[in-house]
């Protein structure tokens, strides 16, 4: 007998294929089909394919095939098991009235099904001619004429079995047949579990050559839609082979049980492979599906928020799949609640992951406390979970008794999470969507504008953006959640220096000269209260990275709400300060809430040394307008190179900026950042 390797090559008609499988794949001096590589098998097969579309009505024939199996299968169950199966339980598909069989290739591949004698390498042989008479055919095809052909004499068989007993015709085929042989009381006891084997096995190829069917079916589909099927597809011939072996396989089992002969011929390998198959087939087929879905969703949504007519019916399509519009909680009340309390409402949608902080939710609680009392504006929280689980659950469970406003209390995928993430930029940082009454969206994230400005930016549309922006005292809302007695200085029109860096030198230095500054004669003399606030560091000298934190979140937020604005004096600073978060040292100098000036570590510091040049014109212009004057002069002097780092979760980030220090464009770069180094993850947002 030939050895499974021996058969790779000698099996194949026209020039001989060189295919070997590794030598760790070897058992006893023989190569074992089942255990050779996808790999391996897509190579040998695919040699065999000419690429050539050949016109063919595959679905009618599978059509008829699936019937054949089906009813074919109901007589097994009948005459060799003994139960009773009622016909009208098949859902019956019907073939197009046009279609006509291929008999003749039928008849072919039959040919190379009909007595062959067991073993793998046997089967395979059958299989690779199988594939080369069918080479002009899409690969669903070569699957599903094979299956045909073998239902062309499997069907036959036990129709003519069933009436074996009542026909005089089907009596006498079925002695052509060998039915008798099958179905004498004493062979039939001892050979019906091999019979139930071959039913099975048979069926669970049909599903098989099903879903292939069905996978090649979504190619209607863009693409992009679908990026799980490439995969799949790719891996179509290899799944074909395996269906294709599969059958030869039940043919060679059937052969056998049909005569005199009781040779061992195990389906059990190919049982587990087709299972295999199958269950991986299934699992691509969902996929596909979820993401045809979900595509589906993404265009519906864009549909309804391109032309919004009602915010509950947005709401729905945004939340839920199809038929499944689940309750909402109530957070103040702990109950579930109707989607519909939202209706003819004001929407402040919170879109977040379970990492959302305790301080992140702090920060809408005055906007709930705000707006519940009219009860136009609603905060409902949507939690972004691609794949539910028991923990993630209870975490859930923790952060939602939290929050006193609504929460969507729904354990499966948002059905609009690719509009949530192409339309709304959410990547991973909680963001507020503000959706008025008629399902418009007014602005895509106000968070930036919460934190920074709280209800002062209310009601959270573009109208109080465009207000807020125009804002000039911007440093107050960004420190005032750092120190209570900044508040304080504020109020008195102090003049503030708010410094910090990565380089603790730099900042003793400065700490040290803008002392002996505060606390020279002639500042005293002239009655100039300045007071010096270092941030990230705690009275002692420790590290406060959580008030660090706060600052430059509040900074980028104050960014994004000024980023898309024409570039004015204010969102100058405002930038200048964000490109100078990783460098050594920066200092920002106020008076009460205006800005006088926000500088580099290198420019500051020169003003501030060189103070005893300047001091004297203190006393005829002032000390806010020298100390503008003097910096602008460093900054002439002191160049550095200016770098933002700007992250990309906090929503759009512009395509091209200005530098801040010139005129210049400039150069975008991607970075990427570990939060751990720099302390506790809830720092930095």
């Amino acid at each position: 007998m030939l050895s499974f390797a021996q058969s790779l090559v000698l099996s194949q008609p026209g020039p001989v294929l060189s295919t070997t499988f590794d030598d760790e794949q070897k058992t006893e001096g023989e190569l074992s089909l089942f255990t050779a590589s996808d790999e391996k098998i897509l190579d040998l097969v695919y040699a065999t394919h000419v690429h050539h579309d050949q016109s063919f009505d595959v679905e009618s024939l599978f059509f008829v095939v699936e019937n054949i199996i089906k009813r074919s299968g109901q007589i097994v169950d009948n005459v060799i098991q003994g139960t009773q199966v009622h016909a009208e339980t098949i859902d019956e598909k019907p073939s197009k009235a046009s279609f006509v069989s291929p008999l003749c290739t039928l008849k072919s591949i039959g040919c190379e099904l009909s007595c062959k004698p067991p073993g793998e390498e046997f089967a395979h042989k059958s299989t690779l001619a199988i594939l080369n008479k069918l080479s002009k055919y899409s690969w669903e095809a070569k699957a599903v004429l094979t299956l045909a052909a073998f239902a062309l004499d499997f069907g036959d068989f036990w129709l003519v079995a069933q009436h074996n007993q009542s026909d005089q015709l089907a009596k006498s085929l079925g002695i052509l047949r060998r039915v008798p042989v099958l179905l004498k009381p004493a062979d039939l006891q001892k050979r019906r579990q091999a019979v139930v084997e071959v039913n099975s096995l048979i069926k669970a190829t049909l599903q098989v050559i099903e879903i292939i069917y069905e996978l090649e079916k979504l190619t209607i589909y863009d693409p992009k839609d679908v990026p799980a099927l490439a995969q799949s597809l790719d891996h179509t011939p290899v799944d074909v082979y395996w269906a294709i072996l599969s059958v030869a396989a039940c043919s060679t089992k059937i052969n056998i049980l049909t005569s005199e002969e009781d040779k061992p011929h195990d389906l059990s390998p190919y049982a587990q492979k087709i299972h295999y198959v199958m269950n991986k087939l299934k699992t691509h087929l969902i996929i596909c599906k979820n993401q045809i879905e979900e595509a589906d969703n993404y265009r519906r949504l864009r549909k309804l928020f391109q032309t919004p007519t009602e915010i509950v019916e947005i709401l729905k399509a945004l939340i839920f799949s199809k038929d499944n519009v689940q309750p909402i909680i109530d957070g103040s009340t702990n109950k579930t609640v109707t989607i519909d309390v939202l209706k003819k409402k004001n929407v402040l949608l919170v879109i977040s992951g379970l990492d959302i902080t305790e301080e992140e939710i702090s920060i809408l609680r005055p906007i709930h406390e705000a707006t519940k009392k009219d009860n136009q504006y609603h905060i409902v929280w949507i939690p972004i979970v691609e794949k539910w689980t028991d923990e993630l659950e209870k975490k859930f469970e923790d952060l939602r008794t939290k929050m006193p406003w609504y929460v969507v209390h729904y354990f499966s995928p948002i059905a609009g999470i690719k509009y949530i993430k192409e339309e709304w930029h959410y990547k991973g940082k909680p963001a507020v969507v503000v959706i008025n009454p008629q399902g418009k969206v007014e602005i895509s994230n106000a968070l930036h504008l919460i934190r920074v400005w709280g209800m002062k930016a209310f009601p959270f549309n573009k109208a109080a953006e465009e207000t807020i922006s125009n804002e000039t005292h911007w440093i107050g809302p960004v420190v005032s959640n750092i120190d209570p007695k900044i508040q304080i200085w504020i109020k008195e029109e102090k003049y503030i220096f708010f410094y910090g860096g990565k380089d603790n030198d730099w900042i003793q230095q400065f700490t040290k000269k803008a002392t002996a500054l505060l606390n020279d004669p002639i500042i005293k003399e002239a009655k100039i209260s300045i007071e010096l606030f270092c941030v990230g560091k705690t009275p002692k000298g420790g590290e406060d990275l959580v008030k660090l934190g706060r600052f430059w979140t509040s900074i980028e937020s104050l960014f994004f709400t000024k980023v898309h604005k024409i570039v004015d004096p204010v969102t100058q600073e405002i930038q200048k300060l964000l490109s100078y978060k990783n460098e050594s040292g920066w200092a920002v100098l106020s008076k009460g809430s205006t800005v006088v000036v926000a500088g580099h570590g290198l420019t500051i510091m020169k003003v501030v040394e060189e103070f005893e040049k300047w001091k004297e014109i203190v006393k005829k212009k002032g000390f806010e307008v020298v100390f503008k004057e003097y910096h602008s002069e460093a900054i002439q002097s002191v160049r550095h190179c200016c770098r933002f780092d700007i992250p990309s979760v906090a929503g759009k980030v512009p395509e091209t900026m200005n530098c801040p220090e010139c005129p210049r464009n400039m150069e975008a770069f991607t970075s990427y950042k570990c939060c751990h180094i720099d302390g506790p993850a809830s720092a930095y947002h």
